[in-house]
């Protein structure tokens, strides 16, 4: 094989951008595109001179196709990953991997019966050229022992017309979630590749605080970590202009990434070394204040898919494995029923415990969601440092 095939699952905001990103990636070809909505689908058969199905098993079959995108909302990235491999398709999904834990456990077996295909998750925040460096410091060591982190993530604003430009949005039934699973998937996966999982998560969610939806829309949560390391996670979809600043306490001094810079206010001695040693009552080390380059590198779904291709093709390995995502999707799931059962959760959690609480809240909601039509859409606003 010298050409990778793709076809894309779902053409909506997500589906088409992929579709439109497939020009710049080498040895890779979009040959087909499936989706249910016809007028989507014409248009993209159209715009990229490619088959078009209404039916994704149809398409997995054909034999036109190497390896499937899966773009699709949430609760089909399942089904369809399965059936995709059962096909003998490589996959890419789009963030979440799953609504639940209990299902992203499912499309972890489904791959462990089909080794030799490929699957990664669109976590394409790890390619920028930002938080790698903030993993070379804290794998490197520059940091010293991490005592407490915090992220503000806030400057993830949607509107209303975004949430009403589609029926599956932001309700139980159709979405799982709100910003914990649509919005916050990436920076909950650099959270446990940066820092590793919690053992504790005790976290208070708003259901439809800021919009007219059923889901969460703004969250606190606090995270115990193995060692004695704690942290917290804030997230909204309400607040404008928002903020994004992570802050990393450290023996050696503070990290600091806000505003697109990283900087380091490093102790001249290190935290637990001045206060063993000092005679003084009220002093505190000094600082030097470093601002750290980490390079013009942002991250780009580009990357990963051509990652993904090369790594089909034998010539590199998978800078994101999709069973890593099953993270990400826990910390939310776990957030979420900390708030839902006012309790804190252990983690691993009981994926069970939740997939029935989910289930409740689809059963029970009676939540009448108005759809409107969608907005203008600029999706470059969309990715946020």
């Amino acid at each position: 094989m010298n050409v990778l095939r793709y076809g894309i699952v779902g053409v909506g905001n997500m589906g088409a951008a992929h579709a439109l990103f497939m020009k710049d990636i080498k040895n890779a070809k979009l040959t087909a595109v499936c989706d249910i909505d016809q007028t989507k689908l014409a248009k993209a058969v159209a715009e990229y001179s490619c088959t078009g199905y209404s039916s994704a098993n149809e398409m997995f079959s054909s034999g036109e196709i190497d390896a499937a995108i899966i773009a699709t909302p949430h609760y089909d990235h399942v089904p369809l990953t399965i059936d995709a491999f059962k096909a003998g398709l490589h996959v890419i999904v789009e963030k979440p991997i799953a609504v639940h834990k209990a299902d992203a456990m499912k499309m972890v077996a489904a791959h462990k019966k089909h080794p030799k295909l490929k699957f990664t998750a669109m976590f394409q925040m790890r390619t920028d050229a930002l938080y790698r460096k903030i993993k070379e410091l804290i794998s490197g060591d520059e940091l010293g022992k991490i005592m407490r982190v915090n992220w503000i993530i806030t400057n993830w604003f949607r509107s209303q017309r975004y949430y009403d430009s589609g029926g599956w949005r932001a309700t139980w039934g159709g979405e799982g979630g709100g910003v914990l699973l649509n919005q916050c998937p990436h920076n909950l996966d650099l959270f446990q590749w940066l820092f590793g999982m919690p053992t504790k998560v005790r976290a208070y969610c708003a259901l439809g605080k800021y919009h007219r939806i059923e889901v969460e829309d703004d969250v606190t949560a606090y995270c115990e970590f193995k060692g004695g390391v704690t942290g917290v996670f804030i997230a909204s979809t309400g607040e404008a202009p928002g903020t994004n600043r992570l802050e990393i306490v450290c023996d050696r001094g503070r990290l600091i990434s806000e505003n697109g810079t990283l900087t380091f206010n490093r102790n001249e001695i290190p935290v637990a070394e001045f206060n063993r040693t000092t005679d003084t009552m009220f002093g505190t080390p000094s600082v030097w204040n470093v601002e750290i380059p980490f390079g013009n590198d942002p991250a780009h779904h580009r990357k990963i898919l051509q990652n993904f291709t090369d790594a089909v093709l034998g010539k590199e390995e998978l800078i994101v494995k999709a069973e890593e995502g099953l993270n990400s999707v826990e910390l939310a799931n776990a957030m979420l029923l900390s708030s839902l059962k006012d309790k804190t959760v252990e983690i691993p959690m009981n994926a069970a415990e939740f997939e029935t609480e989910l289930a409740k809240l689809v059963k029970n909601s009676k939540f009448k969601k108005k759809v409107g039509k969608a907005g203008k859409l600029d999706m470059s606003s969309s990715f946020n440092r």
